[in-house]
């Protein structure tokens, strides 16, 4: 399957948008064609917020509690997104690059047509999500779990996903590029994925342990 089929569509952004200012995020709040930077939100507690064609620059939403948000249609750079807790939400047409993810959780939630490029991704939660079309590009994934997510055309490319969970997850048109699979949790989770045969080589012994071989030494 050549890699263009599940590249993530970019989201479509109006060429000029207002920038506003917002001093909190109210429960159902929503944010449409929108400009924000610079903006401090962290520990914001509201549910059903939706941002649709926005971009956010520098936003600062960290330990933010944010249940069922919505971002539809969105570029986010250089944010601050660590420890934010937003289950079930529902990201489509999106970039994040640059950003600190440090410890989120997006558990049960929806991730289609998304880019992450260069971003903090590590100790954080995908459990029982979706993802669909979702490209990983250099960005840390350290004990990340995926736990019975579903993934279908995600690819992880040049990312650390050093002691990351797979267990349980399901995979399908997924690739894994020049990443780091140390200690990977869930390794049999991996049918269905397609690595470069330098990557498969260097995994043996993850799949022998998989598998229950034992390794004998050399007589």
């Amino acid at each position: 399957m050549p890699a263009a089929d599940i590249s993530p569509r970019e989201p479509d952004l109006p060429a000029e948008l207002p920038r506003i200012e917002l001093a909190s995020l109210d429960h159902d709040h929503a944010i449409a064609e929108a400009k924000l930077a610079g903006t401090t939100l962290a520990d914001q507690r509201a549910g059903g917020v939706s941002l649709q064609a926005v971009k956010l620059a520098n936003v600062d939403l960290s330990g933010s509690r944010l249940e069922a948000l919505s971002i539809v249609h969105a570029a986010l750079g250089d944010c601050n997104l660590a420890n934010v807790h937003a289950p079930r939400a529902r990201i489509k047409n999106a970039t994040i690059a640059g950003s600190r993810m440090t410890g989120i959780v997006l558990s049960e939630a929806e991730l289609t047509d998304v880019t992450l490029r260069g971003c903090r991704i590590d100790l954080s939660s995908f459990a029982y999500s979706k993802l669909t079309r979702v490209t990983f590009e250099d960005c840390l994934l350290a004990q990340t779990d995926f736990l019975d997510a579903q993934l279908d055309g995600v690819r992880f490319l040049d990312c650390d996903l050093t002691r990351a969970d797979f267990r349980g997850a399901r995979l399908k048109r997924c690739e894994l590029r020049r990443s780091d699979l140390s200690e990977l949790e869930g390794v049999e989770s991996l049918r269905g994925a397609a690595l470069e045969w330098g990557d498969i080589v260097a995994m043996a012994g993850l799949w022998a342990g998989a598998l229950g071989i034992e390794v004998l030494d050399r007589e």
